[in-house]
């Protein structure tokens, strides 16, 4: 591992444990409190140590960013002290790979989307559905897909340069304001599971360079990756703001594909006669005539 690498690993390992470490009270811990003055938020290195049922020392060798050897017990025994949920475990676990020379080296990402998957895509017409990456690349799309992230398609941060990238238009496109109606769990969302992907991924280049680009460029980025949150990308519900359909809310699901490592189909499906089924079914008439129905509000 190249030293500058060797440092960015140990500064992340760094910041994960200790902001995990200071948002736990002792009280939450279950530890006695003496005294009314204490100096850190959160629990003390010591603390934790004794929670996890190891040395000082060796906490503190550990949050200074040093994971290499720690065995499986050691890391589940923090895991417990810090009270991970089940992202930030695996994202612990990931960081100690990472660290260990010897380690499992992460699967290379698959940069293309097989014909198969193509033909999947187009055959689910009243989904919408599109394949992306851990770094928020929309790899491809099905018609409706488009038409549903039509605003995100047709920025003008993509006209000179490619792939389409979510994240990207969440935190430099104003109009991405407007489309997300949720636009602070969005933005929670995409950071921690970009984050989670530093983790699986941590020499992916294209990904460095997108985490730096979005943190030199949007303050509002930078605030948030340094909670160092992570969560794992399989379900939820998204409200949209479409500029020709209204507000939707749609229920999605984050399939991997097994066979595509790091590729995944995020697919929206909302319920049978459901407002946003509706509104769907008029976007793919729209996809198959080519008549655009009119704006919302109109």
């Amino acid at each position: 591992m190249a030293g500058a690498d060797r440092k960015e690993r140990a500064a992340e390992v760094r910041e994960f444990l200790s902001t995990r470490r200071q948002r736990i009270t002792p009280e939450q811990a279950g530890l006695p409190v003496y005294g009314g003055n204490r100096r850190v938020a959160g629990l003390r290195r010591e603390e934790v140590a004794l929670l996890a049922g190891i040395s000082a020392d060796y906490y503190v060798r550990l949050e200074r960013g040093n994971l290499s050897g720690a065995s499986d017990a050691v890391l589940e025994s923090l895991a417990r002290a810090l009270q991970l949920n089940e992202a930030e475990r695996a994202h612990l676990y990931d960081l100690a790979r990472a660290a260990t020379p010897s380690g499992r080296r992460p699967t290379a990402t698959a940069s293309l989307v097989r014909p198969a998957i193509l033909r999947l895509l187009d055959s689910m017409a009243d989904t919408p559905a599109y394949v992306r990456n851990g770094r928020f690349d929309i790899l491809a799309a099905n018609a409706l897909g488009r038409a549903l992230y039509a605003p995100v398609f047709d920025s003008p941060l993509f006209a000179q340069r490619g792939p389409v990238n979510t994240a990207r238009f969440l935190f430099l496109d104003p109009a991405s304001q407007e489309f997300w109606a949720d636009r602070d769990k969005g933005a929670d969302d995409s950071v921690a599971f970009l984050h989670t992907e530093t983790g699986r991924a941590p020499h992916d280049k294209a990904l460095t360079d997108l985490i730096g680009e979005l943190t030199t460029k949007s303050a509002d980025f930078a605030r948030r990756w340094a909670r160092h949150d992570v969560k794992i990308h399989r379900s939820g519900v998204k409200r949209l703001r479409h500029p020709l359909v209204g507000e939707l809310t749609l229920p999605y699901e984050a399939l991997e594909l097994p066979a595509d490592p790091g590729l995944r189909i995020n697919a929206y499906t909302p319920e049978p006669d459901s407002p946003e089924r509706r509104a769907l079914s008029l976007l793919a008439g729209w996809t198959t005539t080519g008549t655009a129905p009119a704006p919302a509000g109109d």
